[in-house]
């Protein structure tokens, strides 16, 4: 399975960007995908997560209400929809997918990853 972030950039705060992360090889290796952030100096964190099929989600309580994840078969294209986007926002986001169905929060829980867009939110 490979993933390739892509949509990252350069946005005043407040803006929106919306990341894409295109997904190859994955037909019974990936149930849920996920969004996760590393900010400089600090640990990879998870932003969002979603069941490749299906309508549940998970968010982290730091997004929610302003990001939205969501995806399309047909392309198997997973996306991050970042909207009211502030300076605490500015990381390399990172996609992933794992293998259960269980759509959590736990980095070490994925299988898969990508290898990051940057996005910089400017005050």
């Amino acid at each position: 399975v490979q993933l390739q972030a892509s949509g990252g950039g350069l946005v005043q705060a407040g803006g929106s960007l919306r990341l894409s992360c295109a997904v190859s090889g994955r037909t019974g290796s990936s149930n849920v995908m996920g969004w996760f952030r590393q900010a400089p100096g600090k640990e990879r964190e998870f932003v969002a997560s979603k069941r490749w099929v299906g309508g549940i989600t998970l968010y982290a309580d730091s997004v929610k209400g302003r990001f939205t994840i969501s995806n399309d078969n047909a392309k198997n294209t997973v996306f991050l929809q970042m909207n009211s986007l502030k300076p605490e926002d500015t990381a390399i986001y990172f996609c992933a997918v794992k293998k259960d169905w269980y759509a959590g929060p736990a980095v070490s829980e994925y299988d898969y990853w990508g290898q990051g867009t940057l996005v910089t939110v400017s005050s």
